[in-house]
């Protein structure tokens, strides 16, 4: 029989363990949590008169970390609602229930004996055949289960996800030499296809791949600090984006991981090796344990590196100066060559000016840059089989943009090592080989396969995960057949039509591709172009077509507001209003095309950017798709059709299909919805998510909101996505699409404007909403009650666009509604006036 994980057991309510649980349950998993008896009530509970046999004592810590799961920031869940498929426990009266998982995984203190005592346990009431995991971050997966039945560890491995786990798409598999074969593969496909996670397979060697790497990395970069005599501000400057390393760079990282943290798995990779120049790095400096020591762990105690004060101007946050101890006023970093290489304009110019740079700046980077990168080569047969897997445990662990083997390749190769060499450093043999063969890189790219430098011989298993050795030492790096790549199929040469904010592209199985790469994904001429040539070219030579953005890290930022704010500026009204005429006739030429068109979200989807997904017959979105109409906030309303879709989509699961024909714009008074149907309470709904600018938190919130259909599906694994689109296109197909009809619904008219404007009244009075808001809100309130028509007239879609339409231009003339957009190009944030 197939396995499959229908249910799960967590052991261990904690921090991870609890985040485990709750991924679970996003992706509809449900688990019991269960974690240790508390000692005695606490005085809360004593008060409530609880005792320490009842069941609300007894369940402390796992009803605790339910409580927080949907209290923490960012939230570990996609909406509230999931939270019910956790059921709370304990290890003394519950742990019977591990037998109806499929899967137990543990994730309790990072203690050897803790853990072999537990899994001892658990093995009495284990189901024969059910996986077992712990998710250690460090501690020899063999060594935990070497307590158990042969049986039991034939289906023990590590399962080592990133903490959140809702977030970090990092999940380290680590067999041990008892593991079944058969479970690694099956693992591999759960983890990427069901928890959207991106799988690397590790050895079981002390904080497998990306904490190893990534700690080593870390530490240099505190030891290079001392050495250069560089400040916590300054080292954040030089080791974030510019290298291509996270916002959070060094010390800010620290503070949200936990000081703790970070050097417990230093001190457990110290402990566990041999090499007496490794103990050495893994060192942890004094300054660090003074933190650790005074409590100083980063933001879960209020300070580390970093603090937040109340000064005279307000809110700041002040820095640690490491030579007195004190918190001082943040400084910029001013290097020269730190702001030349920010303006270059590629990661491979950014980095080589960096690390070939004379200066300090460049002598700390050159000398952190070469002891990760001398480390990951010296230790990659141990580690790994292979060099994809450290690279891609970097990217997907710590969110470097580029591995270690591929870092060594922008820099160049040749030209590293030798300076290297002429620094006196040993060079490992991986790379000795890689150039005696006469390569020049770690990294082959061909069109159609990119190839790496294979482990070879010091490991067994080397080239085999790309299918097979190939000549020279190289081997294919294996890639997910459901992982569509746009950038390689234009290499290909397969663009049907291109501008410089859009381009359209086959992508396999007669089905077309419209891509934005505007700046940020903003709506202008070229998009709406586009979007018109897709949906005249798509019926007649394509089964369908998708819309995405893939090469950026958002989906669409809405229209093109400094644009918009020009035109008003200049008095261009015909002009803004043939831009709004053209975009919204865009998201309606996609929708009535013969063939099916699917919108592929993600990231932060706003303004029209929701109104493109808006116009597709089905939406593909990525689990994390923040997704608002969010015009309010800067004074105007959705006038690409995103007010008019959703007054119609409110509307459409409640009126008989009649009701939702064809017929002239503007109709008779509404009979078949029946005297006894009220449609306010659906209009108040939508128009409260319009007028507040609301923006989900995930994809199944957007679902919530009324931005996507119920019918919409979602791919928790982003790297999916385009295929699954894709795969929806030549669905609809082969069932025999046929465009949607066009849609009336029935106006709510002056008596229910009434009701929304009186809201609004309110709101104004008790302070939430300045004059401006209730003067927009009454504009959106006019669209989506109808105009001046009286109740429950039919009104087709394009009588509300044109409505739509004219509030759009009406409030972009006023000089309040131009600040807003003004304030939110200058600050980034909205100006409430």
């Amino acid at each position: 029989m197939a396995r499959a994980i229908r249910k799960v057991a967590v052991l261990g309510a904690g921090l991870m363990g609890s985040q485990i649980a709750a991924h679970l349950a996003n992706v509809g998993i449900p688990s019991v949590l269960l974690d240790v008896v508390p000692k005695e009530p606490n005085e809360d509970e004593k008060k409530r008169g609880l005792t320490l046999e009842s069941p609300e004592v007894r369940n402390r810590f796992a009803l605790g970390a339910l409580k927080r799961l949907k209290e923490l920031k960012p939230s570990p869940i996609y909406n509230p609602e999931v939270v019910g498929l956790i059921q709370p426990g304990n290890f003394e009266d519950n742990l019977a229930w591990v037998a109806d998982a499929d899967w137990i995984v543990e994730a309790v203190v990072e203690n050897l004996a803790i853990k072999q005592d537990l899994w001892q346990k658990v093995e009495a009431h284990w189901k024969p055949g059910c996986i077992v995991s712990t998710n250690t971050s460090g501690i020899s997966i063999t060594a935990i289960a070497g307590k158990n039945s042969p049986e039991f560890r034939y289906h023990f491995l590590g399962t080592h996800f990133f903490n959140p786990p809702r977030y970090m798409k990092l999940l380290e598999v680590i067999p041990t030499p008892e593991t079944d074969p058969s479970l690694v593969p099956f693992f591999r496909e759960f983890g990427e296809r069901v928890l959207g996670k991106g799988v690397v397979v590790c050895k079981d060697t002390p904080n497998f791949i990306a904490n190893r790497v990534g700690t080593y990395g870390l530490m240099m970069t505190l030891h290079a600090m001392t050495e250069f005599g560089l400040t916590v501000d300054e080292v954040d400057a030089l080791t974030g984006p510019v290298m291509g390393r996270p916002k959070s760079a060094t010390f800010r990282t620290l503070d949200i991981v936990g000081l703790d943290t970070m050097a417990h798995v230093a001190n457990n990779t110290r402990e566990a090796v041999s090499d007496a120049g490794e103990k050495k790095a893994f060192e942890i400096p004094p300054y660090l344990q003074d933190m650790i020591q005074r409590g100083w762990l980063g933001d879960k105690t209020g300070q580390g590196f970093f603090k937040k004060v109340r000064s005279e101007a307000g809110k700041e946050i002040f820095t640690l100066d490491l030579a007195s101890m004190e918190y001082k006023p943040r400084a910029k970093a001013k290097f020269a060559s730190l702001e030349a290489a920010k303006v270059l304009p590629d990661a491979k110019q950014k980095l080589r000016a960096l690390v070939y740079g004379q200066d300090k700046p460049g002598q700390f980077v050159w000398t952190v840059t070469k002891k990760v990168l001398l480390y990951a080569a010296s230790r990659a047969a141990e580690i790994a089989d292979d060099i994809v897997s450290i690279d891609r445990a970097m990217k997907w662990g710590f969110n470097w943009d580029h591995g270690p083997f591929e870092t060594w390749d922008l820099i160049g190769v040749r030209k590293s090592v030798e300076r290297m060499r002429a620094e006196g450093e040993v060079i490992p043999p991986l790379v000795e080989e890689l150039l005696a063969g006469g390569h020049d890189s770690f990294y082959v790219q061909e069109p159609t396969r990119t190839l790496y430098f294979s482990l070879g011989s010091r490991d067994a298993r080397g080239g085999a995960v790309g299918g097979g050795r190939l000549e020279a030492g190289l081997a294919e790096v294996p890639e997910d057949a459901r992982k569509i790549s746009l950038a390689q199929l234009k290499a290909q040469g397969k663009v049907i039509k291109a501008k410089p904010g859009a381009s359209l592209i086959d992508i396999g199985d007669d089905v077309a591709c419209l891509e934005f790469h505007s700046p940020k994904q903003a709506i202008g001429a070229d998009i709406i172009s586009m979007l018109h040539y897709a949906a005249a070219e798509v019926p007649k030579n394509y089964r369908g077509l998708v819309i995405t953005s893939q090469a950026a890290s958002n989906f669409c930022v809405g229209a093109n507001l400094a644009m918009m704010l020009m035109e008003a500026q200049d008095d261009n009204w015909d002009d803004i209003d043939l831009m709004v005429r053209q975009f919204q006739g865009a998201a309606q030429v996609v929708r009535q095309m013969s063939r099916p068109a699917v919108v592929a979200p993600f990231g932060i989807t706003v303004g029209g950017g929701v109104e493109v997904c808006f116009g597709g017959d089905r939406v593909q979105a990525a689990a994390e798709t923040y997704m608002g109409l969010v015009e309010v906030g800067v004074g105007l309303i959705p006038g690409g059709g995103g007010t008019k879709e959703m007054l119609f989509r409110a509307l459409e699961g409640v009126l008989p299909q009649g009701a939702l024909g064809g017929g002239s714009a503007v109709g008779g008074a509404m009979g078949s919805a029946g005297p006894s149907m009220d449609l306010q309470p659906l209009v108040n709904r939508a128009f409260e998510t319009v007028a507040m600018a609301k923006v989900s938190t995930s994809a199944r919130e957007a679902q919530a909101l009324g931005y996507l259909r119920s019918t919409d599906q979602i791919s928790v694994n982003a790297d999916h996505q385009l295929w699954d689109a894709k795969q929806t296109v030549l669905a609809m197909d082969r069932l025999g699409y046929t465009p949607p009809r066009p849609r009336q619904i029935p106006v709510l008219g002056a008596a229910g404007r009434a009701v929304l404007e009186l809201g609004l009244y309110n709101m104004k009075n008790s302070g939430y909403i300045s004059d401006h808001d209730e003067f927009i809100g009454k504009k959106l309130a006019f669209v989506m009650t109808g105009g001046n028509l009286p109740a429950g007239t039919l009104v087709d879609e394009q009588y509300i666009l044109d409505l739509e339409r004219e509030a759009f231009l009406s409030l972009i003339g006023t000089p309040k509604s131009q600040a807003r957009m003004q304030h939110m190009l200058t600050k980034g944030k909205p100006l409430r006036n």
